[in-house]
């Protein structure tokens, strides 16, 4: 009810601010009373009025953060694209790029894994561009220094492996089930923990939240395609139509 009150304060804002071409000052109070009641008595027999200016004003929104976001992500291209550390996979000389920050705790990145590799795997020329942006806490942390100090000891594939493995555990890991899941993979468990707090990996993880505060980026999933940025979880078919937008 707060929302539908709110919303139609708005709404009514909106819908009244041509008038204000009229001087309302010049009205007596009888005319400024009487012109109100006819601007309450159209908006109660035509409500459809205040949702058309929501839908309105919220379009105008969307274009204005549309625009604004090309803008940062172009200020900011080199080190969405090219930071020379994050994992890349996919294509690597794909016609498109695609670029998500990732926090393995985040249902919605869990949701959205699948999807993405199979629109790798079957679109075959999209570049994959993963950036560890742990938001929910330590367990988001530690998932992400596991998975970079991974990578920086072991390479891509170690990566991915890890980040397969991290992206679909239930339970907050700790260094013992970290460590066991290195050994698994094959790996020197104890060794990957130790490097987990390492400068190294302290520099990975700073450099990418200073760019995603630089991109406005507060969530997970968050992709970027191009010069758009993906604010969200995207179904699979979403994410094929907007590829196909992007080449044109």
């Amino acid at each position: 009810m707060k929302r539908i009150l709110a919303t139609s304060a708005l709404a009514l804002s909106i819908a009244a601010a041509p008038l204000a071409a009229f001087d309302l000052s010049s009205m007596s109070d009888e005319e400024r009373a009487a012109f109100r009641a006819e601007v309450r008595a159209y908006l109660l027999d035509n409500p459809q009025v205040i949702m058309e200016a929501v839908a309105v004003l919220e379009e105008r929104q969307a274009a204005a953060q549309a625009a604004g976001d090309v803008a940062l992500v172009s200020s900011h291209a080199d080190q969405i694209f090219n930071d020379g550390f994050s994992w890349v996979g996919g294509n690597p000389e794909g016609d498109i790029t695609l670029v998500e920050f990732v926090d393995y705790r985040c249902g919605y990145c869990r949701k959205a894994h699948d999807e993405v590799a199979e629109l790798v795997k079957s679109d075959g020329n999209i570049k994959l561009i993963v950036k560890e942006f742990p938001i929910l806490g330590e367990a988001s942390v530690a998932s992400s220094r596991f998975a970079i100090a991974m990578k920086q000891l072991h390479g891509a594939e170690a990566y991915k492996q890890a980040h397969d493995a991290l992206i679909t555990m239930r339970k907050d890991p700790s260094d013992a089930t970290l460590s066991k899941l290195a050994t698994s993979l094959g790996f020197d468990g104890d060794a990957v923990i130790a490097r987990m707090e390492s400068e190294e990996v302290n520099a990975e993880l700073a450099a990418t939240q200073q760019l995603a505060r630089a991109l406005q980026i507060s969530g997970t999933p968050t992709f970027v395609m191009k010069d758009e940025l993906l604010r969200g979880y995207l179904p699979l078919e979403n994410m094929r139509a907007l590829v196909a937008d992007k080449r044109g």
